[in-house]
């Protein structure tokens, strides 16, 4: 290699474009400064807004990624190098990975409306396909839950997206939901008021709106009672537990009994006479039933050799036949010549 050569080409260079070379710095100082102002503008405008912290990280990066790479394209077109061919490369390895990250992808557009749609938020207590638990953490991929024994399950967005999901942490407060059952001899008023007073001594329950109990249904074996109190989200375990426990005790002290199932049994002492129609069985009688050949390919096959061979007995029986006629009339004509002489 001529390393002189090397050196005056790029000494030459920077002689020739100079100015170029200026611009070329001016334009990277300025458009980092630019970068770094901007990005610290629209983060505290997005601080100001209701949007989640997830959002306002994404809105970012891709904000920084898109000026950053306007900054790299000025530069490069500064140095006299063509962008165009740069522009179709870069497409074309963008079409490339999207192609294989399509799933990828997916979720995170997904996310993206998840997020902006504010679905649930991190604190949340949802259901969704045969899952539930407590969100601890949304990106733009993924969604983990924490369940109530403490088990961390990590689900897509596009699931989360394509599934219904019942949020119960949407709201501050949730009604709690109670059946508790009594014997038919209970009084209704009085099963009434033991649920109604065991759900306001809690003071963890809502007496705005005040607790609600009602007779609901008339089963085989109880009488089902129907009662509800609202509470705030984080009570509702412990006021679900306390009631139902509290109202057992209280039956028990007012005498107010839980009855099982009950099935009823009757001995029947009388004796059963059931009445006689018609005689005993008659005997059995054969139907007669004509016998039915049936075709095969076989059987027809047959047929037609049978028939075939008949044929030719038959010719060679009228072959035969016309021969011995032939012989008698020859024998019958010799004699009468011999008599004309």
């Amino acid at each position: 290699m001529d390393w002189v050569k090397i050196w005056n080409d790029i000494c030459n260079y920077f002689k020739t474009n100079v100015w170029n070379i200026v611009w070329f710095f001016a334009i990277l100082v300025i458009g980092i400064i630019a970068i770094k102002i901007l990005l610290a503008v629209v983060r505290k405008i997005l601080k100001h807004t209701k949007m989640e912290k997830i959002a306002q990280q994404f809105i970012c990066t891709i904000l920084k990624f898109v000026l950053w790479l306007l900054l790299i394209l000025l530069l490069l077109s500064q140095l006299g190098i063509e962008v165009t061919g740069i522009l179709t490369a870069f497409s074309a390895v963008i079409l490339a990975v999207g192609m294989a990250l399509q799933n990828a992808i997916s979720n995170v557009a997904n996310g993206i409306i998840i997020i902006s749609s504010r679905m649930f938020k991190k604190g949340d207590y949802i259901i969704t396909s045969g899952v539930e638990g407590k969100i601890s953490d949304i990106n733009f991929m993924f969604t983990t839950l924490i369940t109530n024994d403490n088990k961390k399950i990590t689900m897509p967005n596009s699931d989360l997206l394509n599934n219904s999901v019942t949020n119960l942490g949407a709201f501050p407060k949730r009604r709690v939901d109670f059946m508790f059952s009594a014997a038919y001899e209970s009084d209704v008023e009085t099963v009434k008021k033991i649920i109604t007073d065991v759900m306001a001594s809690n003071g963890k329950v809502y007496l705005d709106p005040a607790p609600f109990c009602r007779l609901k249904v008339l089963n085989a074996s109880s009488i089902d009672f129907a009662a509800n109190c609202w509470c705030d989200n984080e009570d509702y375990w412990d006021v679900y537990y306390y009631v139902t426990e509290n109202v057992y005790n209280e039956f028990k002290r007012k005498n107010i009994s839980v009855p099982y199932n009950q099935l009823e049994i009757r001995e029947r002492k009388d004796k059963v006479t059931m009445p006689v129609v018609g005689k005993s069985l008659p005997k059995r009688v054969e139907k007669e039933r004509s016998e039915k050949e049936e075709i095969s390919l076989e059987s027809l096959t047959k047929i037609f050799t049978h028939k075939k061979k008949d044929n030719k007995k038959k010719k060679e029986t009228k072959k035969v036949e016309v021969k011995t006629e032939e012989k008698t009339t020859k024998t019958q004509e010799k004699p009468k010549k011999k008599n004309k002489k």
